[in-house]
This record gives structure tokens, sequence and C-alpha cells, in this order.
């Protein structure tokens, strides 16, 4: 691990499936309860469509899809989890819909170590690095790399339009 990543921080953890991931909370606005959500035609399956929060049009991610894990139901604990993710220069707000939020972590660099290198056939980049929390493995995510640069330009065209079409 290198001196210079300076990942040491707060982290919001979650799990979807069995696993445990955590984002810096400075990316991190706020954690709903799950709402109805408005589909979008046409969307790609992981995206699930639009909420209204507090007169925002906010598209929302199921990060079970966006990860390539089985669709479940979404049960009392399920919760989206709003985020602001850097494209072009821009701040694009996004909901992700996780399983389950847990808790903050105050991590300093010790407790992080790299992303382990998994090949070429594996996209690990948005793995910022794996946090050993309780004897458990926690997964530290770059959400903005998640999305391609197409992806990111749909996100922020659909938030624009929909804004667009209200005013």
């Amino acid at each position: 691990m290198a001196a210079d990543n300076n990942k040491a921080g707060s982290y919001l953890s979650f799990k979807i499936g069995d696993e445990v991931f955590a984002v810096h909370v400075n990316d991190v606005l706020n954690i709903l309860e799950m709402t109805k959500i408005t589909s979008i035609p046409k969307a790609p399956k992981y995206l699930k469509g639009v909420i209204n929060l507090r007169g925002i049009v906010l598209p929302v991610v199921d990060a079970r899809l966006k990860f390539n894990m089985e669709e479940k139901e979404y049960t009392t604990n399920t919760c989206i989890i709003v985020m602001d993710l850097e494209w072009n220069n821009e701040l694009v707000h996004v909901g992700f819909i996780v399983d389950q939020v847990l808790e903050v972590l105050d991590l300093d660099n010790k407790q992080i170590e790299a992303a382990p290198s998994l090949g070429t056939s594996y996209k690990s980049e948005f793995i910022t690095g794996m946090a050993s929390v309780n004897n458990e493995f926690v997964m530290l995510l770059d959400m903005g790399k998640i999305f391609s640069l197409d992806e990111m330009g749909m996100l922020q065209q659909e938030n624009a339009e929909i804004t667009t079409d209200k005013e």
C-alpha cells in the first residue's frame, strides 16, 4: 500500500448480497427508505427509474444489478444511498439501492490495503482498497468509476432532461 493513498477517513458501510462495501462519507448526501420509483422507458435494467428528492429528479440505480448480482425482492432493510458523483467537472446526484446500510467506519491507513489485482477479465478499478474490519473484508468503492463515460452521460442527461421538462 502506498503511503500517499490518503484513503483514511470515515466510510459508510453497506451490504449488497453477502458482501460488505463502503464509500467515503464525503460522497454521501442522504440515506432514504425505499420509496416508489418511476420507471424510465428504454433505460438499462440496472437504472430502476427516478424519484423526487425535495424537488430534484434523482436517477436510482439498483446496485445488485449494476454489480451483475441476482435481482432480489426489496425488504425493510433495503435503502437508497444518495451520492454525488463527479463527471465532466459537474456533480451528478444518483441514488443507489443497497440491501442494507450498516454503519459509519472510521478507517486509518493501516487498515486499508491496495485493491487486489484480479486480472483483465474483472474490472476492479472502482475498488479503491480493501479494509479489514472485525476480521471481515470491506471493499472501498469509488462509485463514479462504476459507470462508463457513456453511462455517466446518460445519468446526467436523464437528470437534466427531466429537470428541464418540469420548469
